[in-house]
């Protein structure tokens, strides 16, 4: 499978990852979720990927979550419907929108590399955009263990290690 990523720096920060990075991290994520399996469309998937800065994150956040404060990732399932997807030359994921301060800042008080950090909150958002939450602590479990496998295999560690 592939995955097209639509990448958008609304940030004033320009150090981050480039396009290719991304677009490695989101397929990595979505091949671990759907494996080989022949049902699945030969269409490529897209994801549309904001960077944005503190304001609308928190602006999104208020608004969709009520929460009134930045987020390191958002995601943003897609609504079109099944039906019309046959129509479509690429598989709607959603959208995901990342704060690049705060996964500068997240990266720095817990000792990770912030490639590792930026790789970890895309794969958390495409994992999302696919259904999976962390909403009880199975779920939590089912979607850190997903997101450990995924970042192991790109060379990264356990983002839920704990430097000491």
């Amino acid at each position: 499978m592939n995955v097209i990523i639509d990448l958008e720096n609304a940030s004033t920060i320009q150090d981050i990852p480039d396009q290719s990075a991304f677009e490695q991290w989101a397929n990595v994520a979505q091949n671990a979720v759907i494996g080989d399996r022949s049902e699945v469309s030969q269409k490529a998937f897209n994801i549309g990927i904001r960077i944005v800065d503190e304001t609308e994150s928190t602006q999104l956040n208020s608004t969709y979550r009520n929460k009134h404060k930045p987020a390191n990732v958002l995601s943003f399932s897609s609504t079109v419907p099944d039906f019309a997807i046959p129509a479509l030359d690429e598989i709607p994921l959603g959208d995901l929108a990342i704060c690049a301060s705060v996964v500068a800042s997240e990266a720095a008080e817990q000792q990770k590399l912030p490639k590792a950090h930026w790789a970890h909150m895309v794969i958390h958002g495409v994992l999302h955009l696919n259904g999976f939450d962390h909403d009880t602590e199975a779920e939590a479990n089912a979607m850190e263990t997903l997101e450990i496998q995924i970042l192991n295999g790109l060379g990264f560690s356990d983002p839920y290690l704990i430097a000491e």
